[in-house]
């Protein structure tokens, strides 16, 4: 008698890589358990370098830096120190400097932002999760969890070309925090605390625990994993205060 041949499982398909950018907003569990299968980071860090290449170019239209930094150096505590011609001078510097920093801040210092997260939170999530994973499995996740920041820079790049000349507020552009709803002349550490309560930056938080949670659901399951990504931005935010605090 013939036996019947019994199907073997069959193997799971991956998800493209331009899926896995919009399987994060809309199926990010599915999604980053893809990624961690098989992880990669070059799409979202391509994206993110070209929105940020955008924007600086949008920004450098759009902004005029010499009125700019002539309101940020009359607001800084240190305006009533300075000689007309020593704010004129800073003036002139900053107005030729800005359009260099916006392209540097622009496109090079998103990508370096995400390899430094990546290596922090590949430390933490090894030492205080036991996720034993590697580093290019953390950067394929942070890469990935950072994909609502691409819906921020499309939101700058529209309230640049909706606003009129000169007026957009580089400090709160999006206004998409706590921050941005505070008096000018709230403390900066308060301030510094305030921009981080920001709809983006939860949203972050929370992919990124989802993704790290794939890497080893029995250790990190429950909220252990948001837990850590939490904690890691809690030190992350007293540091930004406390540097606020110092040099305001």
């Amino acid at each position: 008698m013939a036996t019947i041949p019994v199907a073997g499982a069959q193997p799971r398909a991956a998800i493209s890589p331009l899926g896995r950018i919009v399987g994060v907003l809309f199926s990010p569990k599915a999604t980053f358990e893809d990624i961690v299968r098989k992880p990669s980071w070059l799409l979202p860090l391509v994206i993110m370098a070209v929105l940020g290449l955008l924007a600086a170019v949008s920004l450098n239209q759009r902004m005029n830096w010499r009125d700019y930094v002539s309101q940020q150096i009359e607001k800084s505590s240190r305006a009533s120190q300075l000689t007309p011609e020593q704010k004129q001078q800073q003036i002139e510097a900053g107005a030729k400097f800005a359009p260099i920093s916006s392209y540097i801040f622009g496109a090079p210092a998103p990508i370096v932002i995400l390899l430094v997260v990546a290596l922090v939170m590949w430390g933490s999530y090894n030492l205080l999760g036991g996720a034993n994973t590697d580093f290019k499995t953390s950067l394929g996740i942070v890469s990935h969890a950072f994909v609502p920041s691409y819906i921020g820079s499309l939101l700058l790049l529209l309230v640049l070309f909706l606003k009129p000349v000169g007026t957009v507020d580089l400090q709160n552009p999006v206004a998409t925090n706590v921050a941005a709803f505070l008096p000018d002349d709230v403390p900066k550490w308060l301030d510094a605390l305030c921009k981080n309560v920001d709809i983006f930056v939860i949203w972050v938080l929370v992919l990124i625990a989802i993704g790290f949670a794939a890497t080893n659901p029995k250790k990190l399951k429950g909220g252990k994993s948001l837990t850590i990504a939490v904690t890691v931005m809690a030190v992350y935010v007293v540091l930004r205060m406390g540097i606020a605090f110092i040099f305001s």
